[in-house]
Parts: C-alpha cells; sequence; structure tokens
C-alpha cells in the first residue's frame, strides 16, 4: 500500500478539541491506499465501491480526472447535445424518458433528474465518474443503472469507470469487474440479473392525476376510459388508459366483429424509467384486451415505445398509417373518433398488438387473464 499524507497548521481550536477527546494529533494525517490489482485491458464498465473515505476516489483519479459539466440555465437540457437525434439517445440511455423534462433548464431538476441530465453528458470511452449514485434514491439509482449498463453495451463503450458507496447497485449495472476497497477484492465477471416483480391491477381515472404532468403530450383523459395501474412492491409506478374505437376498422377475416380498443395513455413515474417497463406494461395491458376476444391498437410519437414495437412484428404489426404523412380530418369526424385526432406535424408509430407468440417469445407474463403478478428480466 502506498501512504497519502495531509498535513495542518494547528490552532488553538484544535489543540482544545483533539484534547477534550483525549486524541493525540499533532496536525499530520496519514491514509493507506489500498493496492487495486489492474484491470482486464479490454473492458467496457468496471466499478469501484465501498465505504467512504476508504479511497475510490484517489483509485479513480488513477484512470483520469472526471469531466465537468457546465449548463446554460436559459436553455433546455435537450439542447445542449450535438443534435436531437443524440439528445433522444442520451437522455433515454440514462433513463430519463420524461419528455417534459427534456424541455426544462438544469437549475429547475430535482437530484434524480440533475444526476441523470449531468450523467447523460459525460457518458464516453475512458470516462470516470466519481460518487455514482450518491446523492440520488435507491429507485433512480437502480432504474438509472440499468438504463445506463444497456447504453454502454449497446453502444460498445469502453473503458468506463465508475465509484461509488452503495453495492446495491452492482446487480441492476451488470459491470465486467468490480473492485472493494474494504475488502481489497477484485471480482470479474457478470453479477447475475435481478428480477422485478411488479403487478397489474384494475383502477379508475383518479389515478390519472398522478402521473398527467409526466405525460409527454397532453394531460387530459377522454371521458371514458379503462385505467390500469401497475405497482412495484405495493407502489404506484405506472398507469394505462384504452378507449374503445368505432368499428371502421377493416375485419382480419371474414365474420371477424370483435370490437376495437385503443392504448391512449402510458405513463411510468420517472423514477422508475429506464427499467424497461413501460414497453412491457404496455404489451400485458395488450395482452388483457386481446384475451377478452378484443382487437387492440396503439399511436404514438415517442421513439422508444415505437421503435420497440418496430422490432418486435411477432407482437405488433404496423398499421397502414405507421410512419406516413397523415391529413387532418374533421372536428366533427375527430369527434366521433374519441380524441383520435389525426397529427399532421410529425411521423407516428401505429400498430396493432396481435401478441400470437407472446406466452413463447417473453415469458415474463403470468396468468394475464387474473391481472396477476408479472416477473420482469431485464
Amino acid at each position: 500500500m502506498s501512504i497519502l499524507k495531509s498535513k495542518i497548521e494547528m490552532t488553538d481550536i484544535d489543540k482544545t478539541i483533539f484534547k477534550d477527546f483525549d486524541y493525540t494529533f499533532e496536525g499530520t494525517s496519514e491514509f493507506q491506499i489500498p493496492v487495486m490489482p489492474s484491470p482486464p485491458k479490454d473492458f467496457q464498465l468496471g466499478v469501484i465501491v465501498g465505504s467512504s473515505g476508504s479511497g475510490k476516489s484517489t483509485l479513480l483519479k488513477q484512470f483520469g480526472n472526471e469531466e465537468e459539466v457546465n449548463w446554460d440555465n436559459n436553455k433546455s437540457i435537450v439542447s445542449h447535445f450535438n443534435d436531437p437525434i443524440e439528445g433522444n439517445i442520451r437522455l433515454s440511455a440514462v433513463g430519463l424518458n420524461s419528455i417534459p423534462t427534456w424541455g426544462k433548464p438544469r437549475n429547475v431538476l430535482s437530484n434524480g433528474e440533475g444526476f441523470r441530465a449531468d450523467l447523460a453528458r459525460k457518458l464516453k470511452n475512458n470516462a470516470v465518474i466519481d460518487e455514482y449514485s450518491s446523492v440520488i434514491n435507491r429507485e433512480v439509482a437502480k432504474s438509472c443503472s440499468v438504463a445506463l449498463s444497456k447504453y454502454i453495451k449497446r453502444h460498445n463503450l469502453k473503458n468506463i469507470i465508475l465509484a461509488s458507496c452503495h453495492d446495491d447497485i452492482l446487480e441492476w449495472l451488470q459491470p465486467d469487474w468490480v473492485y472493494n476497497t474494504d475488502t481489497q477484492e477484485m471480482l470479474r465477471g457478470s453479477l447475475r440479473q435481478p428480477k422485478i416483480h411488479v403487478q397489474i391491477h384494475k383502477g379508475d381515472r383518479r389515478y390519472w392525476e398522478l402521473f398527467a404532468r409526466h405525460h409527454y403530450l397532453t394531460s387530459k383523459l377522454p371521458p371514458i376510459v379503462r385505467s390500469f395501474i401497475l405497482t412495484w412492491d405495493d407502489r404506484l409506478i405506472g398507469y394505462t388508459a384504452t378507449i374503445a374505437l368505432p368499428s371502421r376498422i377493416p375485419p382480419l377475416y371474414e365474420g371477424d366483429n370483435r370490437k376495437f380498443f385503443r392504448e391512449c395513455r402510458t405513463v411510468i413515474l420517472p423514477d422508475f424509467q429506464g427499467l424497461g417497463l413501460g414497453t412491457r406494461f404496455s404489451n400485458a395491458v395488450a395482452d388483457i384486451h386481446i384475451e377478452q376476444g378484443l382487437r387492440y391498437f396503439s399511436k404514438t410519437s415517442h421513439k422508444i415505445m415505437g421503435e420497440y414495437r418496430q422490432n418486435h412484428p411477432e407482437l405488433w404489426r404496423p398499421t397502414s398509417t405507421n410512419l406516413k404523412k397523415r391529413y387532418k380530418r374533421s372536428a366533427s369526424l375527430a369527434e366521433k373518433f374519441n380524441h383520435m385526432t389525426l397529427e399532421t406535424e410529425r411521423l407516428c408509430y401505429s400498430h396493432e398488438y396481435i401478441g400470437e407468440n407472446r406466452k413463447t417469445y417473453n415469458p415474463i407474463y403470468n396468468n394475464l387473464r387474473k391481472e396477476s403478478q408479472l416477473e420482469l428480466s431485464l
């Protein structure tokens, strides 16, 4: 071990304090820095973990200096990226998926939102990040860790090292190696992935009041909806509403007289974004409708949700208007479509849920007919 020394000029206050506590101190402190084994040459994510004062920050500096992020509080956080695509990808990479939050300046964000925004700006090869997850609650730490890990692997980033005093994030981060400054052990290889147990319940429209401000388009809800809520350890974390559609869509086959429903709102609270709960929650609610003998549709301009459906054709089938320029209907006709006005200024993803292979493709759904517990593998 190497020794780190620090020396202060003793004052009368120091002498009195340390004498009162019967502590022998003459102004010089010594700290033994743990000798950390060399990490693998080719890695994507490593973590230095340990208690406060155990040498994490000192070890981290051996790999570089943490980037200082500067924000212009006259501008939105998303405008600080090179272009809209990068802003979308980077903020989503840290689980900051609340579109209204993207339009806020950094100085008005909560601790959790600000932490994620800062992290999004720092993501690059060879990044070193100290005090990871120290200022945020554990739900945000877990969800952010899952999103971060997925982004690093998907974009093949290299040599990113985090330092944290919390070991509860390790299984969520799935790092290539972990060095513990308390035990002075280097652990290599992936940890066992965690599982989340959530439940879907029937609700009513009053729950929407808790989620409205987090929706990316509008806080308004159609007059008559079916409401579903998502809970995790009895905590309310998600809401979905669906509405009935008029039977104007052509049947799939002769004699097909099923009624139609459309997903019109799905929101996961910000602290739990990044875990992939939104898409799974949407699929599960769609399953419930299919099992009731209904056809189920969804239209969205949210890129994460839309691209997920594009990449899972065994679950979601594109409709004829998917990613097509659409022309506005008359107001009277729009009213007949239960607020389903057609968007003219942006392209929307439009899909019908088929879910024909849902039980073999994704076994996370358990006994949906009773809307019982779901086990989500991240």
